[in-house]
């Protein structure tokens, strides 16, 4: 038998870690003047620090009359550029992609492609990293934690790249959120055991989406979908320790997907240069 097909689930999906894209540009909207009226100038509110633009990885592409997405290079899962989620005020920009991979009897087994989506407008609340490069972004714990604290939404989509049984999907989630919660509140308890109905008992094949939502730094909404973006609402889930603790699995010192913490950074550095 081949050893990768004794217990794919247990094997791939331990949380345990072994180990710029360019904005789209302001419209431009030039004073006209009305027949027999003369010219007038609206008057317009001070720009923001940072301009607030949906931002494009480098590698997207799309056909004529599609939407523009980006691929992860390691999966060849594409992502789109943007999505409009339920629950969530305004469309998202994707900010880079990134996969997750086990390696177990010396082979990297793909686990799942991930993408991170957040309200473009968050970029402005960055302003204190403008200018620092990739890898002090990266050693600065409180630049994620800025983001998460940010009252705006952001989103992780995960896109699984072969069939997994639902429960130990959430197993591998507790396994990574259990350890960041020292003392778990009534409230954590409860937003722990809604999320893992989510899940038991529930067959995630090939190509599921997941997102995870983070409305703000205590509040989070779960949508799983077998055919395209999710159209509703699978669980919210009202806990400050399970939000941050499951932002830190990926976007933490030890992320489980190096790469997608990598993507996002450069994507974020390059916006704050």
């Amino acid at each position: 038998m081949n050893a990768l097909a004794v217990s794919p689930s247990r094997v791939w999906l331990s949380t345990r870690l072994s180990s710029p894209p360019g904005c789209v540009k302001p419209t431009s909207f030039p004073k006209e003047s009305l027949q027999g009226r003369p010219r007038v100038s609206l008057p317009l509110s001070q720009p923001p620090a940072f301009p607030i633009f949906p931002l494009k990885c480098a590698s997207s592409s799309a056909s004529a009359g599609a939407q523009p997405y980006s691929e992860e290079p390691a999966t060849g899962v594409k992502f789109a550029t943007s999505v409009t989620l339920p629950g969530c005020s305004a469309s998202l920009a994707l900010q880079g992609t990134g996969c997750r991979e086990k390696v177990f009897a010396i082979i990297g087994v793909k686990v799942y492609a991930a993408g991170l989506y957040m309200n473009p407008s968050i970029v402005p609340e960055l302003v204190a990293w403008k200018g620092k490069s990739k890898d002090e972004i990266w050693d600065d714990k409180s630049f994620f934690d800025t983001i998460l604290r940010a009252p705006l939404e952001k989103s992780l989509q995960i896109v699984l790249v072969r069939d997994v049984d639902g429960k130990t999907f959430w197993d591998a989630l507790d396994e990574a959120i259990s350890p960041r919660i020292a003392t778990p509140t009534p409230a954590d308890e409860s937003a722990l055991k809604t999320f893992r109905g989510i899940f038991v008992g529930r067959p995630l094949k090939k190509g599921t989406f997941i997102f995870l939502t983070w409305l703000d730094s205590s509040r989070m909404l779960v949508s799983v979908s077998n055919d395209g973006l999710p159209t509703s609402i699978d669980a919210e889930l009202g806990s400050d320790n399970v939000a941050s603790s499951l932002f830190d699995v990926f976007f933490g010192t030890s992320p489980v997907s190096p790469s997608l913490k990598t993507s996002v950074i450069s994507c974020l550095a390059s916006i704050l240069k």
